[in-house]
């Protein structure tokens, strides 16, 4: 009897690859993604990297799939727009080895700047799409979609979501299955999308789609339970979940792939039900293909398509009952703000002093956006805010510009900054770039990348040199600045957006959270000489609190990092030296 234990639905993907027989694994970091490679490169038997993006991964992964090995190639859901420039295509080259790309949705927008739905994806690119509604599915899923990968020459997208991803469920533990590399045969005709070549595939992924659609009623993933065959509910993923306990007496199909929709079940389905539901998170991408069939189901019209869903949302509406929807109970309000002693916070405090704007970017330094600090003016996606600074320039001149800079990380940086610094120099631009530099991918939970010099395994590597490559494509001006000294900040910042020519700061200091060794002298305030200025304040640092009209430092989460001494205009907080704080 195989072992049962309990598995995050993303380590159960990474158990499905394992036993899958999977010799590579590329991922760029992205909640609620993250885990699954990290949990990868447990397994010694798989290979395992962070690429600097998402299209770099898939390439990486299509190089490996056509070499012969199964790859694993895992990202949320807007890397998916990143990668889609080699997703559509592979979609016409086809395999080797198994392809399978991994992809977490994240409905309610928990740690992402839109809601996009990756079914759209595999649509559009004619790509089969799989999801699970538990851990156990999440790894059995991935295996069966080596198989159809392999079966049918094609790339598979396996769709997760947040609660997918980040709940628990039982799984049974089975052997791996030891995958020989398929022959690699040289064949310009497959690989090669040519327009000759690509014309010639289209027709080969149109003829696999209707294969895949009268089969895929047949493939053992989807489930069909009769109950009351007054309701019927057609679902998939999470909301599987929820359906189950909101109307455990209704008649349920539910979907384990959803492109393409496996059309005769469906149909036989509607036939044996009264009145028909269908339920799925975000777009009505299952029901309106359903309904482009002739078949009358109920969907959008009563459910929303703006994020999670709920047991009770579904009671609601499908229960007929009158349920309770009074929210829970009001908490405190508690906004996401920088850790004490993050070495973005000195660099948005002068930011703001010297009332200049910025263009932001995707990271923890995103937080900066927020009062007090209130440190940058826009945020859309990796690497933007590199592009966006110059795009300014171009629209309102270069005297304006002076006024601005572009806000980026170091891992945001390497993913998609470079380009726009190459763009700057290029097309003749002035502005000034800041890459707030902590040594790791921050906000996903301190995953290294190509400037910490360690690969995902833990092993060294070559460490990028931010000032040399920027200096490589042309920048001039390039200056390496500590974040806690706010003075010379100051004077490097306001020497550089005055420039005529592009110009790069690089503020360089390790993630808080990353140091455990240094020893912590706690900041304290002089109570009898404070004039409650509230300067400090300003700073936004959630150890520095004011209560009945008294500012004062929390010992539990100081952790001396000084930045409220240099900003002290009296001189009433010093280092409390009894105090050390040892991590």
């Amino acid at each position: 009897m195989s072992e049962r234990i309990l598995m995050l639905g993303n380590e159960a993907i990474a158990r499905g690859a394992y036993e899958a027989g999977v010799t590579v694994t590329v991922a760029y970091p992205g909640t609620p993604s993250t885990e699954i490679t990290e949990n990868v490169a447990k397994y010694d038997e798989i290979y395992a990297e962070w690429a600097p993006n998402e299209k770099v991964a898939l390439e990486v992964g299509i190089g490996s799939s056509i070499a012969g090995a199964r790859t694993l190639v895992c990202m949320k859901h807007v890397g998916v727009n990143v990668a889609a420039d080699p997703l559509f295509t592979v979609a016409y080259s086809g395999v080797n080895g198994g392809l399978v790309l991994v992809v977490a949705d994240d409905p309610g927008m928990h740690s992402s700047q839109n809601e996009q739905d990756t079914k759209f994806f595999a649509r559009a690119a004619h790509i089969p799409l799989l999801e699970p509604s538990s851990s156990m599915e999440a790894k059995e899923f991935v295996k069966k979609a080596f198989e159809l990968s392999e079966a049918f020459d094609t790339p598979v997208i396996v769709r997760l979501t947040t609660r997918i991803s980040h709940s628990q469920g039982i799984i049974s533990l089975m052997d791996r299955q030891e995958m020989p590399l398929k022959n690699y045969e040289k064949d310009f005709q497959k690989y090669v999308m040519m327009p000759a070549m690509a014309r010639k595939r289209h027709t080969i992924v149109e003829d696999r789609m209707n294969r895949l659609e009268v089969e895929a009623s047949n493939l053992g993933i989807n489930e069909v339970e009769y109950k009351n065959k007054k309701i019927g509910v057609i679902t998939s993923g999470i909301p599987y979940q929820y359906v189950k306990d909101a109307v455990p007496e209704a008649s349920v199909l539910k979907l384990g792939i959803l492109h393409p929709l496996p059309k005769d079940l469906i149909l036989e389905f509607c036939k044996n039900v009264e009145e028909v539901y269908v339920v799925e998170e975000l777009e009505p991408i299952i029901e309106e293909q359903i309904k482009s069939w002739g078949i009358n189901v109920k969907g959008k019209e009563l459910f929303t398509k703006q994020g999670e869903y709920s047991a009770n949302l579904i009671k609601k509406v499908i229960g007929k009952e009158n349920v309770e929807t009074r929210g829970p109970l009001p908490l405190p309000a508690r906004p996401p703000v920088m850790c004490p002693g993050c070495p973005h916070r000195g660099v948005y405090y002068v930011l703001q002093k010297l009332k200049i704007h910025a263009t932001g970017d995707i990271g923890c330094y995103t937080l900066g956006a927020l009062p007090p600090l209130q440190g940058i003016d826009t945020c859309i996606c990796m690497g933007a805010s590199v592009s966006m600074v110059h795009g300014v320039e171009k629209a309102r001149g270069k005297e304006f510009v002076k006024n601005w800079v572009g806000v980026i990380g170091d891992s945001t940086f390497v993913h998609s900054g470079i380009t726009g610094l190459v763009n700057t120099v290029y097309n003749q631009g002035i502005s000034t770039v800041l890459i707030l530099d902590n040594r790791t991918t921050g906000m996903t939970g301190h995953q290294d990348h190509p400037g910490t010099g360690k690969t995902l395994k833990g092993e060294p590597t070559h460490t990028l040199d931010f000032e040399l490559l920027c200096k490589s494509v042309g920048i001039k001006h390039v200056r390496s600045v500590d974040p806690f000294n706010l003075k010379e900040v100051e004077s490097v910042i306001k020497e550089e957006v005055n420039r005529e020519e592009p110009s790069v700061i690089i503020a360089c200091a390790p993630c808080e959270l990353l140091d455990k060794k240094t020893k912590r002298i706690l900041s304290n305030i002089n109570q009898d000489e404070c004039k409650t200025c509230g300067i400090c304040m300003k700073i936004g640092c959630p150890a520095i609190q004011k209560k009945q009209g008294v500012i004062q430092v929390n010992d539990a989460l100081c952790n001396g990092c000084g930045l409220c001494i240099e900003v002290c205009a009296f001189d009433v907080i010093n280092r409390e030296k009894d105090s050390v704080v040892n991590y």
